[in-house]
């Protein structure tokens, strides 16, 4: 019977190490990620990097919602961008008509370091690159 209950005292130690060993991981990426965008918000204003209204989209479905967030697209599609405090968005919504009315208001989330990890082949790219590539002022690379 103590032999059961030490292997399960064990097996529970060693998951709780591999999942705080997984948070510390999560968080030094986050971390890695925040020092790239502020990298990006500095340098798009030294170089005078116009910033612009951006707008969110809902989740399906045609149109566009206002928001208060102002700062900079950062791919093609108008979907993810920096606002001009260093907060990263993914500029997507709800559908709904008081968004449409008085506005969205989308929450920053944390920048990945590898920008559309998990998509379809192709679609992924290093936050860094995408950066650059936005800095160099050609969006239409991504």
């Amino acid at each position: 019977m103590d032999d059961g209950l030490e292997w399960r005292e064990r097996q529970l130690r060693a998951v709780r190490a591999h999942a705080d060993a997984d948070e510390r991981r999560r968080a030094a990426e986050r971390a890695e990620a925040a020092g790239i965008v502020a990298w990006f918000v500095a340098e798009a204003t030294r170089r005078g990097l116009p910033t612009e209204r951006l707008h969110a989209r809902p989740y399906d479905g045609p149109g566009r919602y206002r928001t208060r967030l102002t700062g900079w697209y950062v791919d093609r599609a108008r979907v993810r961008a920096v606002d001009t405090a260093g907060r990263w968005y993914v500029l997507t919504v709800p559908a709904s008509l008081r968004a449409r009315l008085l506005g969205a208001d989308p929450p920053p989330s944390p920048a990945p370091l590898i920008v559309g990890e998990g998509g379809r082949d192709g679609d992924s790219i290093p936050l860094r690159t995408l950066l650059t590539r936005r800095l160099d002022d050609n969006p239409d690379r991504d």
